[in-house]
């Protein structure tokens, strides 16, 4: 009896473990894109830099010139983490939110990084990976909308933070509001912070056309901000 439940188990162990890794995303070991889901699995975010934090404070600046040369999936995955990624076992995200509410959703307007398409993506922290939204170079159209601001069109990637004011304001009334202006800052600096460690550069973008911001990216959220990111010069 011993040896047939045993065989039973090493049976089992040998059909469902093979089909469990390939059927995941549960299990996250390549990056790439998951036939099943559509989702573009990030490379793991790294949490040891060649620079430190005080450097990089002291050498932060904006940035509004950036070359042609495309940014690596890591580098886009690094950044996107910095801003929103998960830090902790019980979900704390890399930037300060009051309640925690985590208002903000976070996207990327591709058009120049190795191994993705060009498109609107949506990041999901949770799992660190891309949801697409739309197919296409949308930077001219964000550009446009930007007020013409040509680096928001000449960047590798834009991220594009927008704020769910509700999820805040639900707990803490209309004080919620401003609590989701002060993460905006906050997760801002963040992308600042580690854009300048990867030896990238950023600007902060607030001026522009909220309403055609939402519809580029699809979206009913309140789009806050624009980060350009490239390249330096």
């Amino acid at each position: 009896m011993i040896y047939r439940r045993l065989a039973v188990v090493a049976l089992i162990l040998v059909v469902v473990l093979p089909v469990l890794l390939v059927l995941k995303p549960g299990f996250r070991g390549e990056v790439g894109q998951s036939p099943a889901t559509g989702r573009i699995l990030l490379p793991e975010p790294r949490y040891r830099g060649q620079m430190s934090v005080e450097e990089a404070i002291a050498k932060r600046r904006s940035i509004r010139e950036y070359s042609n040369e495309p940014l690596k999936l890591w580098e886009l995955g690094q950044l996107l983490w910095a801003a929103q990624g998960i830090t902790s076992r019980d979900g704390k995200r890399a930037a300060p939110s009051a309640g925690p509410t985590y208002p903000f959703e976070v996207y990327a307007v591709v058009g120049n990084v190795e191994d993705l398409p060009p498109g609107i993506y949506h990041y999901v922290p949770k799992g660190h990976y891309l949801e697409p939204v739309k197919s296409g170079d949308f930077r001219g159209k964000l550009q446009a909308a930007a007020l013409n601001q040509e680096w928001v069109g000449k960047a590798a990637v834009d991220i594009v933070l927008v704020a769910f004011y509700e999820r805040t304001t639900k707990v803490y009334g209309d004080r919620g509001i401003r609590y989701v202006h002060m993460e905006a800052g906050h997760i801002g600096e963040n992308i600042y912070l580690q854009a300048t460690a990867l030896g990238l550069g950023t600007v902060a973008v607030g001026a522009f056309d909220d309403g055609r911001v939402a519809r580029i990216i699809g979206t009913t959220g309140d789009p806050l901000y624009i980060f350009p990111v490239g390249r330096r010069v």
